[in-house]
């Protein structure tokens, strides 16, 4: 066996391999894309858990499938403290505005005038909603659906704000979403039928949805890593932002031909090596 070049970029490659998620296999897609990362990178692989203890050593910590981080908030701090203290490069970069950094984003773009669902978190702002028949009702730090609950408006008064985000339940007609690597864009897929929200299909977006989804990612403002741009097709028509996953999103590459699934790793290995020589 011949030795490996000493001069190659050292990856710590975070994911939960056994995240039972629902209509998802996190393992089978990370186990694609480490495969051709290593053709360019010396990698390990670890759980999140151990992410903090092992991170010292590498030349970047590329963050996955880690799972909802309402399940480990306090180790996903040490996590980013060890990481910031020791300089070591994160992928995506800790400054996301999006998902990363809770869901205040969804407030910060209601309040600024973007096409998102509108969101509000006091009870003096609850007229600021549209009226609806239900209203959702999420905790800032949740994820994958953890802690929602729709309750009628007769209900939203006493609710215990402080941790709490509460929206309309729009009946909209598909969810869709806008896959990212920088701010290139890479593939798109729908669910049509909202009750099967993870039997996803590929989806052709117009101009008009990509300058929507280009929006969100350039109001982020993260040079490099990995975006989903989730959103819904509204009764009227028009798109509307669910959220802007920037940590660990899911991206379905099984759901995609193999043309375009091998053309996403090759960006995210040339996305990689800008990172690592910015």
């Amino acid at each position: 066996m011949s030795a490996v070049p000493a001069t190659r970029p050292r990856l710590l490659y975070v994911t939960d391999l056994a995240y039972p998620a629902k209509g998802r296999r996190y393992g089978d897609e990370d186990i694609h894309l480490t495969a051709r990362l290593r053709a360019d990178f010396d990698l390990a692989l670890c759980h999140p858990l151990d992410a903090a203890a092992l991170m010292e050593g590498f030349d970047a910590v590329v963050v996955r499938n880690s799972g909802p981080v309402l399940a480990y908030e306090k180790e996903y701090e040490a996590f980013r403290e060890r990481a910031l203290s020791l300089g070591t490069r994160v992928y995506n970069p800790l400054h996301g505005r999006g998902d990363m950094a809770g869901k205040q984003y969804l407030l910060d773009l209601t309040a600024a005038g973007y096409p998102v669902i509108p969101t509000v978190d006091r009870p003096e702002d609850l007229h600021r909603l549209p009226d609806a028949t239900e209203y959702a009702v999420k905790p800032k730090a949740g994820a994958d659906s953890i802690g929602l609950r729709f309750v009628g408006r007769e209900e939203l008064a006493a609710l215990p704000y402080g941790d709490l985000l509460v929206q309309p339940r729009v009946h909209f007609r598909y969810e869709v979403s806008f896959y990212f690597v920088d701010d290139h864009f890479q593939y798109a897929l729908y669910a049509p039928d909202p009750e099967r929200r993870w039997v996803l299909e590929p989806y052709e977006p117009t101009a008009e949805d990509l300058a929507f989804a280009r929006r969100f990612v350039d109001w982020n403002t993260l040079d490099h890593g990995i975006q989903r741009v989730d959103a819904c097709r509204a009764p009227e028509g028009g798109l509307l932002l669910v959220e802007l996953e920037d940590l660990n999103p899911y991206l379905s590459l099984d759901r995609v031909a193999e043309p375009v699934r091998e053309h996403f790793a090759d960006t995210l290995v040339r996305s990689l090596h800008d990172f690592l020589s910015a």
